[in-house]
């Protein structure tokens, strides 16, 4: 397949700080693109890079070209940090920035897409927080580009609106745009990305499938059961299992056999409180390769520390240490 976005050995320095650390990646024409870190790691440097926005060493070619040579009605981008003038419509807005290119999407078009036809005509400062992200979304997507860059994109969107831009984006690229976007949210890069880059402190340090990150770093699925059970029905059962603290993990179980596991417990005259399974995921593959979870305000943890009391994870903005991101 031909490339859309090319980056090699791409550097970046601000003073004493290491933005950027030799990024090298491609993004096929027509897939989707996941970027993901933490605050700090260097994401919206390296979409600014990719646009030519930031100057940055090493090369970047978009559609064969530099950055700042490609015709800009074959981009769109969405910066983490947009606020469009706040007494326009979201109708007004569409047509506005839909007026800076020689040709344009329908403005009824894109507010079917983003899901604001309803509230077109309510000033951009009246919207909750996620129509007002829609209605940014939909200002990257009225000149129909070929490359759409997202940086955040469902930042501060309930999860159905999430789940709606999760499914134009796929609309997008079963059309042939090619995607590339930032996330904090493992589950969007699982569902949409063909390719999950995962950035730490300016490295991209895997890149690949989410399938593939997870059957090669993600390690093994979980079920966890609080139980009475005694240290003897490890013995007893199919699969590797420890005990610990009345606690029963058991690993490799794949969900049809979980049955069997309870069976077991039961044989044993073992009672149990709660069944909890759980198979490997990107957090676990971030957690593997950079010995760091991350929280829900975006910031890292080091293995072992625990995290916020919410347990979220990779759910936060990315604006770096002292205005820097790294």
């Amino acid at each position: 397949m031909t490339a859309a976005v090319v980056a090699e050995d791409v550097r970046r320095v601000y003073g004493d700080t290491t933005a950027l650390d030799g990024v090298s990646l491609s993004v096929d024409e027509g897939d989707v693109f996941a970027l993901i870190g933490p605050n700090g790691a260097g994401k919206t440097t390296l979409v600014r890079s990719l646009l030519g926005t930031t100057d940055a060493e090493g090369d970047v070619t978009v559609f064969g070209t530099a950055p700042q040579q490609v015709e800009r009605a074959r981009l769109g981008s969405l910066p983490q940090s947009f606020d469009p003038p706040a007494r326009l419509t979201a109708r007004e807005l569409l047509d506005y920035y839909g007026g800076l290119y020689d040709e344009a999407r329908s403005v009824e078009a894109v507010l079917d897409d983003v899901g604001l036809t309803d509230d077109a005509d309510t000033w951009y400062e009246n919207l909750s927080g996620g129509q007002q992200r829609r209605v940014c979304v939909g200002t990257a997507l009225v000149n129909d580009p070929d490359l759409l860059v997202l940086d955040e994109p469902t930042t501060g969107i309930d999860p159905a609106g999430r789940r709606a831009l999760w499914r134009l984006i796929e609309g997008l690229a079963a059309g042939g745009t090619t995607v590339f976007l930032t996330t904090h949210y493992m589950a969007e890069a699982e569902r949409l990305a063909d390719e999950v880059g995962l950035l730490a402190d300016g490295k991209l340090v895997a890149r690949d499938s989410p399938d593939a990150l997870i059957a090669e770093h993600g390690g093994e699925s979980r079920l966890v059961i609080d139980t009475d059970a005694g240290p003897a029905i490890t013995a007893d059962l199919d699969y590797p299992a420890e005990l610990a603290d009345g606690q029963l993990t058991v690993y490799d179980v794949p969900p049809e056999e979980i049955g069997g596991v309870v069976a077991t417990l039961d044989a044993a005259d073992a009672t149990y409180e709660s069944i909890n399974w759980t198979e490997p995921d990107l957090e676990d593959v971030y957690l593997d390769l950079t010995g760091q979870a991350v929280t829900a305000s975006g910031e890292t943890v080091s293995r072992g520390e625990t995290p916020l009391a919410d347990g979220g994870r990779l759910d936060g903005d990315d604006s770096g240490t002292g205005g820097v991101d790294r």
